[in-house]
């Protein structure tokens, strides 16, 4: 006779769990520490090195406690181990990539995702489908597109939204010519071609995830001097293809010159030719918020899908990126999720469906708190800010006897280099960013190696402007003190 046990060996017991409990008790005290500490840090960023050089104080190798402590005791190991070694990317001179830095309200947004911790996978049992929906709404309200013929979903950032468009796109090629690559394959879809002219790293990436091939796409020319797509070019190309089955890759906002495609032009090949278009919009999506710049997006809403983020220029907490398309149950035929277990007659939207994950943080709900708390003019402010700053920058640089613009900044970013060789440049940025006070990433363009400062960040302001160009003097100063000396 088989006897059942009433113990369980895989789950563990009330007294292994006791610091659990207790930490649950002393939850207000906890939070209120765990406050304090954030508080220090973010309101410390502007006065911390932009980023940390030495990690050698951290032993990675370090074995877990088999006993622990209780939070607070974490949080106080975390706070002396961990948080020293950060680079205040909250900052407002962290000008790397395209930053952002998460605003109190985001802040609040998040924090509260994390302690409900909903599973955000559709509208079972819980509003937070409703509110990624309305979420949704307000994102191509922002962009410019319409609601009513637009949808997505949140994502993890604009490498899986690039990713979504191309499954979606690939999903939809294959069914203007009758075969169904979602049940039976990508090898059902004939001659596949894919048109770009400047795409992004994240997108190179994803043509290799999806098994299409880092170097199958046909590359199409920019404009001289340019990373715009030159028209005449993709036109030629899009004739000259006998492909049935074709996807344009457009920019709004290139990762260098911020270059913005003629949007429109593009439209109507696209229809001309029975292509899908798929808008890189990762930040460029929300030029469309200044007024003087509105006219770089114009024709976004054509698209067949659109890439945007809300962890750069909105400004909430990583990750959290947007997939915004037309066809979204396209989307949805290609990112269904079967399981008895999953199946619901609850109304509204099942984000399940919509995306990679089957599991989903509350992404909508920073965003939701960040938008209620400062609205459309809120957000445009800080397009407009960090524009003018990025020109302000460029004003400098372009009358400095040792600088060189590379290029005119359209947008938010400033690429700018000396007059030395490139290996003299390599040297001189590593020196900038040892000062401690900004944070530029490398680049090159029209051939040459530069620097690029992107600013995304709503705490930047006229006297981070300042300490930006002196920490930049400086550097130059000693550098040419180095060379006399020599």
């Amino acid at each position: 006779m088989n006897r059942i046990s009433n113990r369980s060996y895989d789950s563990p017991t009330v007294d292994e769990r006791h610091l659990m409990f207790d930490d649950l008790e002393k939850l207000g005290r906890i939070l209120v520490e765990t406050g304090d500490i954030a508080h220090s840090f973010i309101q410390g960023a502007e006065d911390m090195d932009v980023t940390s050089r030495d990690f050698s104080a951290f032993d990675p190798s370090r074995p877990m406690p088999g006993q622990g402590r209780g939070a607070l005791d974490a949080l106080r190991a975390a706070n002396e181990e961990i948080l020293p070694l950060l680079a205040a990317s909250i900052g407002p001179r962290y000008l790397g990539f395209v930053t952002g830095g998460t605003t109190p309200a985001a802040l609040v947004g998040d924090w509260l995702a994390s302690a409900i911790d909903q599973n955000a996978t559709g509208p079972e049992g819980s509003v937070n489908a409703a509110v990624e929906e309305q979420v949704i709404n307000w994102l191509c309200e922002l962009g410019g597109v319409p609601s009513d013929r637009f949808d997505g979903v949140l994502t993890t950032g604009a490498t899986v939204s690039n990713l979504l468009g191309l499954v979606a796109a690939r999903q939809w090629c294959g069914e203007q010519i009758g075969v169904n690559v979602d049940a039976d394959g990508a090898s059902v879809l004939p001659n596949l071609e894919i048109f770009a002219a400047s795409p992004h790293a994240s997108m190179v990436k994803d043509l290799s995830i999806t098994g299409i091939g880092r170097n199958n796409f046909t590359k199409v020319a920019t404009k001289p001097g340019s990373e715009e797509t030159d028209i005449g070019d993709l036109k030629a190309k899009l004739a000259a293809s006998s492909s049935r089955a074709k996807i344009v890759i457009a920019s709004a906002g290139t990762v260098n010159a911020t270059d913005f495609d003629d949007l429109n032009a593009i439209a109507d090949l696209c229809a001309a030719y029975g292509a899908w278009l798929h808008v890189d919009a990762a930040f460029g999506f929300f030029a469309a918020l200044d007024d003087r710049r509105a006219h770089f997006t114009q024709g976004i809403e054509r698209a067949d899908s659109i890439t945007s983020d809300g962890h750069k220029w909105l400004n909430v907490p990583y990750d959290c990126g947007i997939f915004l398309t037309r066809h979204i149950s396209v989307l949805e035929t290609c990112c269904r999720a079967f399981a008895p277990y999953l199946d619901t007659k609850a109304d509204g939207n099942s984000y399940i469906n919509r995306g990679v994950e089957n599991s989903r943080r509350f992404r909508a709900l920073p965003l939701w708190v960040m938008m209620m708390a400062y609205g459309r003019d809120g957000i445009a402010s800080i397009i407009r800010a960090n524009c003018d700053q990025a020109a302000n920058l460029a004003a400098w640089v372009r009358t400095h006897e040792k600088l060189e613009l590379l290029s005119e900044p359209k947008l938010n970013v400033t690429m700018f280099t000396s007059h030395g060789s490139d290996d003299d440049n390599r040297a001189l940025l590593e020196r900038i960013n040892a000062t401690g006070k900004l944070f530029l990433t490398p680049t090159v363009y029209g051939g040459r190696f530069g620097f690029r400062a992107a600013f995304s960040n709503w705490r930047t302001r006229d006297e981070d402007l300042m300490v930006v160009k002196q920490a930049i003097e400086t550097v130059l100063s000693s550098t040419a003190e180095i060379t006399d000396k020599r």
